[in-house]
């Protein structure tokens, strides 16, 4: 950003390619070619290079030695062990949360859910993708549910996890024909912050997680292994 708060063209194409990668619109595993991304976002190749190298640190993106950088390819494997790591560091967040954001952040993950319910979750021109807009108030409403929690760090490790999870996210909904009760599953862990209820906050933001990888895994056919 720059002092008067305008974003500059990095950042913008930063926040270009980083909305097309988690909305579907850049597939798992496919290249990304200075020269075409270059036009197609209207930047110099060193800006583009900015852009995904901050992409990479956040694990969306892969650099490739001799071939440039790849959208991050999607794996059984790789979603088990995220899924793992995102229950257990979580859940650890959120108990805390419990203990500790009181009715302030209460406040704000009434407040995310209402727009979060209140927001379409499919594109209009797509219904076999997810809206930008519903992507970000989903975002949202995670990070008001971690927010109690006074230890940053934590908080960092949490986010980073449920960013690596946005790729596999869009794509449950576009790999597969499943359809969940999302809705009804905020709406669980929206009762038990209400409720002050951390054993309920838990093991509904477990399922949550889990139910993605579990849809997955099972209707879009993952290899073991991420393809080469």
């Amino acid at each position: 950003m720059t002092r008067s708060g305008v974003p500059t063209r990095a950042e913008r194409v930063y926040s270009a390619l980083r909305a097309d990668i988690l909305a579907g619109r850049l597939r798992p595993g496919d290249r990304l070619p200075f020269t075409e991304l270059s036009a197609q976002y209207g930047a110099s190749m060193g800006v583009v290079r900015e852009a995904l190298t901050r992409l990479a640190a956040e694990g969306l993106v892969e650099a490739q030695p001799q071939y440039g950088f790849r959208v991050t390819p999607v794996s059984a494997e790789d979603l088990r062990d995220l899924t793992e790591a995102r229950c257990a560091i979580e859940t650890l967040v959120l108990r805390q949360a419990f203990a500790h954001g009181g009715v302030e952040w209460e406040t704000r993950v009434v407040a995310t859910h209402h727009r979060l319910q209140r927001t379409p979750q499919m594109a209009p021109d797509d219904p076999e993708r997810l809206s930008d807009e519903w992507l970000a108030a989903h975002r949202a409403f995670h990070t008001a549910l971690l927010d109690g929690c006074p230890n940053r760090r934590l908080r960092a490790v949490a986010a980073s996890l449920h960013d690596a999870a946005e790729l596999y996210r869009s794509w449950s909904v576009s790999l597969t024909q499943e359809r969940r009760d999302i809705p009804g599953e905020h709406r669980a862990l929206l009762d038990a912050v209400v409720a002050g209820d951390a054993d309920a906050g838990v093991a509904a933001l477990t399922a949550h997680i889990q139910r993605t990888t579990a849809t997955l895994i099972a209707g879009a056919e993952l290899s073991d292994a991420a393809p080469a």
